[in-house]
């Protein structure tokens, strides 16, 4: 498969096979004044207890609403859909798609044609079946995605989680016959990332005993593994430290498979990291920004992409968010000597989406003022050149697939009220068709996409999106959802509300999407304007677009909730402490909370680049004024907020939420609280359990804001 890699990947290894996993429990002591450190005991008994009688009081009053079946009927309805777009790898041996249903609620990975894939009824043969894998024996199993290696990618490596976890085992998988290898690889459950070598060999970061996972709790020794060796018999080629986030392995091959380095990634932070190329005569570390990603190989140039700006040398400066290159033999000769030039670099308004390699093209989507257009590039006769590829305007496109044998890819087309499309792109020809369409899952022609913009505190402009009622009446009557997340460089764009729209725009509601700083809307620079000390500034601009929502007139405060997860979570956390008055409903999904706190809990010491470290005072002092746990104070009345987390979550620690809903408790505020055992950071585990998930939600938000 093609090498395609996420900008956003943080802590994830170039495989996308890292986990994110972290500790099962927090560490450190307790403080003397948080009476509910009890509920950071993951699977504790009285935790646990407790739990379940929070979801029995929840599921009770929500369930009963007598729009609550219909609603899950219609959201299950709308996810095990057989007409919606089946989206594939491109592999060797055809196109594999990972497939749930009714049916198939663990999934089975399938494999069919380029020819039959583009019939409205491909021919599907099973090559893994999860839910018989579960049966056999006696597990939880939930897919997490198969690593093959090339040329043939006949070899897999496949990733199953326990609940849904990020830590995983690891088999080996003949991806042809359709069944485990005999006495192939096999990794015991844990936080890992690995790389295959050669047919003989991968390269695996694990816990290998005592003393060699991080604070974080992830890996930072990376071995060598040999076909057929115990694990206590892999080599040690590369060791980080006990102070980084995360240490993983990464091989560079070109289009044939060919290896041309072979290394490992030190995660300084969440965001800074260190290349180490190791080779015969020593490791050579890269004389690389702790901001860029060494991120592929293509017409024979190693591709950079860069999230700050650098001088590589006297008057050769390249700009935050661009892509280099460097000449593959030049380089291979002396990584850190090699002379790189610009792919591409950003204008005004403009940040990096995505980018894939075909055998001899180098494709880029990018977000223009949060709207996306795409184009293919090739070197040629010493230079970069480019090509826009005809896709649909004012829309998000996505790099869905891309092969490596080939000049073929496939992109996904998207926005807020139209149906997704899959377009498959013939790089021969520069030709795009489209060959999948979403049929619509509900009634649109009632609604209008605007794009606005709020001032937030200091002046800067925020844009959103307001999805509405195109008879709308602006005296603030409509009900209104609020979603943002202002994090971690991760970009809020338009996609198709399949769901919402059936749950909740149909109902003539309006839906709005914020693209807050700290997000990564506008590269880079967008996302470190609100980072670390500077943190603040996501929420005030939050609070920036409820305010110009109520202004304009398309809601109120009654009216209004405010919806998100994970760093969305704290974001609504964070509103609701420091404009109660604002809001009537807030749905906190698998939130971080206790901010003082979160470095000890789950994979938080990870995320110290994004918020500080509250182990120092003076970045304690800036955290504390914004946690939302600690903010929760006598004498205010909240918005009754509904809380849902998954014990299964080794992300975001469900102790967070846990401790958001007992501090509420103890305050004598109302408030609704659910854990899904299964489920991992998702907080589902397959679709049935995400069915419920939306139905509890918009009934929780229909009661609190249209009722």
């Amino acid at each position: 498969m093609a090498f395609r890699f996420k900008l956003l990947a943080g802590v994830l290894a170039l495989t996308g096979m890292a986990s994110i996993g972290a500790a099962q429990s927090s560490s450190g002591a307790a403080p003397a004044d948080d009476p509910h450190v009890w509920l950071e005991e993951i699977e504790g008994e009285r935790a646990l207890a407790w739990a379940r009688a929070e979801n029995e009081r929840t599921l009770g009053e929500l369930q009963a609403d007598p729009r609550y079946r219909t609603f899950h009927d219609q959201a299950l309805e709308i996810l095990q859909a057989s007409d919606r777009i089946p989206l594939v790898s491109m592999r060797p041996s055809g196109l594999y798609n990972f497939w749930q249903d009714e049916t198939h609620v663990r999934g089975i990975v399938r494999r069919t044609t380029l020819e039959s894939y583009r019939t409205d009824s491909p021919a599907w043969e099973t090559v893994l079946d999860v839910d018989a894998l579960a049966r056999a024996e006696s597990a939880n199993w939930v897919y997490r995605g198969l690593s093959c290696l090339p040329p043939e990618e006949r070899r897999c490596l496949v990733v199953l989680s326990d609940g849904g976890r990020d830590a995983s085992v690891v088999r080996e998988f003949d991806l042809i016959e359709g069944r485990s290898v005999e006495d192939g690889f096999s990794l015991p459950d844990g936080k890992q990332s690995f790389a295959w070598l050669d047919e003989d060999t991968i390269l695996v970061a694990r816990e290998w005993g005592p003393g060699t996972m991080t604070a974080s709790g992830y890996p930072f020794v990376v071995k060598r593994l040999r076909r057929g060796q115990p694990l206590d018999e892999a080599e040690e080629i590369f060791r980080g430290t006990r102070e980084d986030v995360s240490v993983t392995p990464f091989v560079l091959r070109d289009a044939a498979g060919m290896v041309h380095a072979v290394g490992a990634s030190r995660g300084l932070d969440f965001f800074d990291r260190e290349y180490t190329i190791l080779r015969e005569d020593g490791p050579v570390r890269l004389n690389l920004p702790r901001k860029s990603s060494l991120a592929g190989l293509v017409d024979g140039r190693v591709i950079v992409a860069l999230q700050e700006a650098w001088e590589a040398a006297p008057g050769l400066a390249f700009a935050t968010d661009s892509l280099i290159s460097y000449d593959l033999e030049e380089w291979k000769s002396d990584p850190n000597g090699a002379r790189p030039g610009l792919v591409w670099a950003p204008g005004p308004r403009q940040t990096l989406g995505d980018f894939a390699t075909t055998r001899d093209q180098l494709l880029i989507a990018v977000l223009d003022n949060v709207r996306g257009r795409a184009m293919a590039m090739n070197y040629e006769d010493g230079a970069w050149r480019s090509r826009p590829l005809a896709l649909p305007q004012n829309a998000s496109i996505g790099i869905a697939a891309a092969s490596d044998e080939s000049v073929e890819a496939m992109f996904t087309v998207t926005d807020y009220l139209t149906p997704s499309t899959l377009w498959h792109y013939d790089g021969a020809t520069g030709a795009v068709e489209t060959i999948k369409t979403t049929p619509p899952r509900f009634d649109a022609s009632g609604h209008v996409v605007e794009q606005h913009e709020a001032a937030s505190r200091d002046g800067t402009r925020i844009p959103y999106f307001l999805i509405r009622p195109h008879d709308m009446k602006l005296d603030g009557s409509t009900p209104t959802l609020l979603n943002g997340y202002g994090g971690f460089q991760v970009p809020m764009v338009p996609s198709y509300m399949a769901t919402t729209g059936r749950l909740w725009l149909e109902q003539g509601n309006a839906y709005v999407v914020a693209n807050l700083r700290g997000g990564g809307e506008f590269g880079p620079d967008w996302h470190q304007a609100a980072q670390r000390r500077n943190k603040q500034r996501t929420w005030d601009d939050f609070i920036a677009v409820a305010e110009d929502l109520v202004r304009r007139g398309v809601t109120s405060p009654r009216r209004l909730g405010v919806v998100g997860g994970s760093q969305g979570g704290l974001l609504v956390g964070t509103a609701i402490t420091q404009r109660p008055d604002l809001f009537n409903a807030a749905i906190i999904q698998v939130p971080l909370f206790d901010m003082i706190r979160y470095p000890l809990m789950g994979a938080g010491a990870s995320w110290i680049g994004e918020y500080g470290d509250p182990s120092i005072p003076e970045q304690k002092a800036w955290i504390e004024g914004y946690s939302p746990y600690q903010r929760l104070v006598a004498g205010q009345d909240y918005p009754r907020p509904f809380i849902l987390t998954s014990t299964k979550d080794d992300r975001v620690h469900p102790g967070h939420g846990r401790k958001a809903a007992a501090r509420l408790a103890e305050l004598g505020q109302p408030y609704l609280y659910y854990e899904n055992i299964d489920g991992g950071h998702s907080a589902a585990a397959n679709l049935r359990e995400t069915a419920r998930r939306l139905a509890l939600e918009f009934i929780y938000a229909s009661k609190r804001l249209a009722d």
